[in-house]
Parts: C-alpha cells; structure tokens; sequence
C-alpha cells in the first residue's frame, strides 16, 4: 500500500468499509512488524559497535599510558 493512500486512509477511518479497514490493520501490523524487527536489529548493531569501541578504546589508553 502507497504511503499516501494510507495517510487517506487513516484520516477517514471512520467513514471506510470493513475490507477497507481489514486492508488497512494488516498494513499497519505489518509496518509495525518490520519496524520493530529493525529496531532490534539496529539495537544489536549499535551494541556490538559500542562494545568494539570500549575494547579498542581501552587497549589504546593502555598503549598511551606505557608511553
């Protein structure tokens, strides 16, 4: 479904017909399902990240101490 047609959509809920609707609610849980699957996706990736970051940022501390 085109992201305008479901913006038409949602402004006139209230006047749609039931497939209509149905339509709809399937969209939005699926746009709801694929967010949130990449959100936790993008959560873990920003976790590894930070961890890479903190492992090489304290071997580099250690490095510039000695020095």
């Amino acid at each position: 479904m085109e992201p305008q047609k479901v913006m038409e959509l949602l402004k006139d809920y209230k006047n749609l017909p039931n497939k209509d609707l149905e339509n709809l609610m399937d969209f939005l849980n699926e746009d709801f399902s694929y967010t949130k699957d990449l959100i936790i996706k993008l959560t873990k990736h920003l976790d590894t990240t930070e961890k890479s970051y903190n492992t090489i940022y304290t071997e580099y501390k250690k490095r510039i101490n000695n020095v």
